[in-house]
């Protein structure tokens, strides 16, 4: 699922298998004997041909190397608080290394942070990343899953990604350094003409947090404080401080640029026809389920989109917009979303390499593709917040396919799962010949992306 690597000094490099385990290669290449971390047996059930459940990512605590601290974020069974029927409940968990053996996390020291009931298998989001300039760690969850966002445990009229009062289809951000809750504002209302359900005993949220225990609010999240100004059409819930971002199905890929002005990027997959790559502004609404990708949704005529549409969302805040978006012509599902900044592809640098999961479940015809900003876009000042995005700030960027050597066309011959960088900010991609989480099959691998000899 990703490769990723700790500045520890060590220069080793870990490897995230869905299946349950993280394996460790060390500075020399040679992969250990022992997983890194083992939860196969904390796992929900999988299914090996295809599932978007398991082991989906882990980070690496930005001082790592003094505090051992690991966060991991992975599918268990349903716990018996959840909604009957429903598929898996998503765990963000805190573990630290075993101080006897750099090598192996210490399973006993699991600590919770969030329990995350899914009404279905699929949209679970799934990717933790700390922050290069604030040190938080980010999250992001999707819609809840089936389709549409709509059916069972979705918001009726308006689906989850739009209603602030669940963590579905949201980035959220948290600090994993300090326990200061934030307070919890009443929902605004929507506004246009939408029906919202509002029940005189609204069900329990179906997530559990320990903020104010476990971990803290920044205190510069959109919706961390109070805000009176807000119509409480929602009053008998709250907005989760924890929230970020917004409107978002399946942000399954997250990472930051490691250089330049360190955005946030996703790979958003889409629903029928589109998929994107946004750029993630603080308070930002990226449309989901009103657009998808730039076009016009409706939910009951997926595979037909309407001509009009809401420009804004329900509190009349603007719908932000990706800077990629391509079609099912390339693929099923797009993957990853990295700005290169390694030293081996010069040609590469400050470009956005993400991919294609396959055009098919059964062929793994997955692709490589590369975005070039806009002319400035390196050198310009990122906005921090959603509401200083300009339209010249929120434009596409020039995608092509990325020819692989050794191939006669532009397809890998294999399933694109995964991207990562090491230390040194080489990138990597990680594939398989199954497109899921077969353990008997062991396909997987990771490639480090270099110049043609």
């Amino acid at each position: 699922m990703m490769v990723t690597s700790p500045d520890d000094g060590t220069g080793r490099l870990f490897v995230v298998d869905q299946i349950g385990v993280v394996q460790v290669v060390d500075a020399d290449g040679n992969a250990l004997p022992e997983p890194f971390l083992d939860l196969r047996s904390n796992l929900a059930k999988l299914s090996p041909r295809y599932d978007e459940r398991g082991l989906l990512s882990i980070a690496f605590h930005p001082d790592y190397r003094n505090n051992g601290r690991i966060y991991v974020f992975y599918s268990a069974p349903l716990r018996p608080e959840a909604p009957g029927g429903w598929s898996c409940t998503n765990h963000i968990s805190e573990f630290r290394v075993d101080p006897d053996n750099p090598n192996r996390v210490d399973m006993s020291s699991e600590k919770i942070f969030m329990y995350i009931d899914k009404p279905y298998e699929n949209h679970n989001g799934g990717q933790l990343v700390f922050g290069p300039v604030d040190g938080y760690l980010y999250i992001s969850l999707g819609d809840g899953g089936k389709a549409n966002d709509v059916g069972n445990g979705h918001t009726p009229g308006i689906g989850n990604s739009q209603d602030l009062t669940k963590i579905y289809g949201k980035i959220l951000r948290i600090d994993v350094d300090s326990t200061t809750a934030g307070s919890v504002p009443a929902q605004e209302g929507p506004t246009g003409d939408v029906n919202v359900d509002q029940p005189e005993n609204p069900p329990e949220p179906t997530w559990t947090t320990f903020s104010g225990s476990l971990y803290g609010i920044p205190p510069d999240n959109p919706f961390a404080k109070a805000q009176p100004e807000l119509l409480d059409s929602y009053a008998y819930r709250t907005v989760p401080p924890e929230i970020y971002a917004y409107g978002l199905r399946n942000p399954a890929y997250m990472a930051f640029d490691s250089g330049g002005n360190n955005a946030l990027f996703v790979g958003e997959a889409g629903q029928n026809l589109f998929e994107s790559v946004d750029i993630i502004l603080r308070g930002g609404n990226y449309g989901w389920n009103i657009h998808e990708g730039t076009h016009c949704f409706d939910p009951g005529k997926p595979l037909q989109p309407p001509e009009g549409c809401r420009t804004t969302g329900y509190r009349d805040e603007p719908l932000i917009g990706p800077i990629f978006e391509g079609g099912h012509d390339l693929g099923l599902v797009i993957v990853g979303g990295y700005l290169y900044r390694g030293p081996s592809v010069p040609e590469l640098q400050g470009r956005c390499i993400f991919g294609y999961w396959g055009d098919s479940r059964i062929k793994g015809n997955g692709i490589l593709l590369v975005a070039t900003p806009p002319e400035g876009w390196a050198e310009g000042e990122r906005p921090g917040t959603a509401e200083g995005l300009t339209p010249e700030g929120n434009t596409m960027w020039r995608a092509q396919k990325l020819k692989v050597s050794g191939r006669d066309d532009e397809f890998l011959g294999m399933f694109v799962r995964g991207f990562g960088e090491d230390v040194n900010r080489d990138m990597y991609v990680v594939t398989n010949d199954t497109g899921g989480p077969d353990a008997s099959a062991s396909t997987g691998k990771a490639w480090r992306i270099v110049s043609p000899r």
